[in-house]
């Protein structure tokens, strides 16, 4: 079942078009990537599913119904600026933003401190924001965000700024809380964490979805043939390494290389060539100890589909080449 549905969503401002006709759903109990380069859209749908702005055709259903204000109770949004009032002390403004969840005191006080000893951030309670680095800051908001056990989470660029510790800190509480039945939109650039992560994703290009589904089919569906199969000689001649496994008539011997006592080929298969037809030629051959496909990596897809879309900005780009250089 979906939790989120846009039909034919479409968002201008005067005569720029922000959204145009982007149709997707989002299921239940998934991590949902929300991808595109800086100013494709992304972050006015994500507007439009928290109803800080409306869109100006189209709709958004929650679990079947037209979108309400009262359903923006059962969202978490962390935005990717963030925002707290450096002069208050981080637990008075934890506890004010919780009761704007609609927590009572007692339940936030007692929420607020499972989160602050699960984070090792106690000692901060009385100390005022503008104290914080910039990663305390964010690990505040992050439990702001999601202290009310919200059933959609949506998260826009939630690891910015953390090292590398508090990045695996923060990805495990997503995962928990995706286990214990909460589904969560990711908006990122870092092309690592969706392969970790997500389970499906839609990418937004100058305002049109121009791609959407479950990762691992995207990936399949944008590879190129190739396989990777690492075996031994029978007769244990290293000398001639991928000689002994040739044949034009199914694949392409892209390299070959020693790895200790096996041989490591990369295999191009011919059009119309299954695994089938090569395993079959293989272990005639040879012992094989691994065969898999080489699936593309997300960040070759998402510039590949931008580029064929129209391209982006060199901004864009360049954040999505900063992002997982970081990563």
């Amino acid at each position: 079942m979906s939790i989120i549905k846009c039909e034919n969503v479409s968002k201008k401002f005067g005569n720029f078009a922000a959204l145009d006709n982007v149709s997707l759903e989002i299921p239940e109990r998934k991590i949902f990537g929300m991808l595109g380069p800086n100013g494709a859209g992304k972050t006015t749908l994500i507007r439009i599913i928290n109803r800080i702005t409306l869109p100006t055709s189209g709709k958004v259903l929650f679990r079947g119904n037209e979108l309400q204000l009262s359903d923006i109770e059962k969202i978490g949004y962390l935005p990717e600026e963030r925002g707290l009032y450096k002069k208050m002390k981080v637990g008075e403004q934890a506890l004010y933003l919780a009761r704007l969840k609609g927590l009572s005191k007692s339940e936030a006080q007692k929420e607020l401190k499972k989160w602050f000893v699960k984070f090792g951030i106690q000692p901060w309670w009385n100390k005022k924001v503008e104290e914080l680095s910039k990663g305390m800051a964010q690990k505040i908001q992050f439990i702001t965000t999601v202290l009310h056990n919200p059933k959609l989470i949506i998260l826009d660029e939630p690891f910015s700024g953390f090292d590398p510790i508090n990045v695996e800190l923060i990805r495990n509480e997503i995962i928990r809380m995706k286990e214990e039945g909460a589904t969560i939109i990711l908006s990122t650039h870092n092309m690592e964490s969706v392969e970790e992560m997500c389970d499906e994703i839609a990418l937004i290009n100058k305002a049109h979805l121009i791609a959407t589904g479950d990762v691992e089919n995207i990936r399949k569906a944008h590879g190129d043939n190739k396989i990777e199969v690492v075996y031994t000689h029978r007769d244990e001649n290293m000398e001639k390494l991928g000689e002994i496994i040739e044949n034009p008539a199914l694949y392409t011997l892209e390299s070959a290389e020693k790895q200790r006592n096996a041989v490591r080929c990369i295999l191009k298969l011919n059009d119309g060539v299954g695994n089938k037809d090569v395993l079959s030629y293989l272990v005639d051959k040879v012992d094989i100890s691994v065969y898999q496909h080489l699936l593309p990596k997300m960040r070759e897809i998402f510039i590949k589909l931008v580029e064929q879309s129209g391209g982006a900005t060199s901004q864009g780009i360049e954040e999505l080449n900063t992002n997982n250089k970081e990563g």
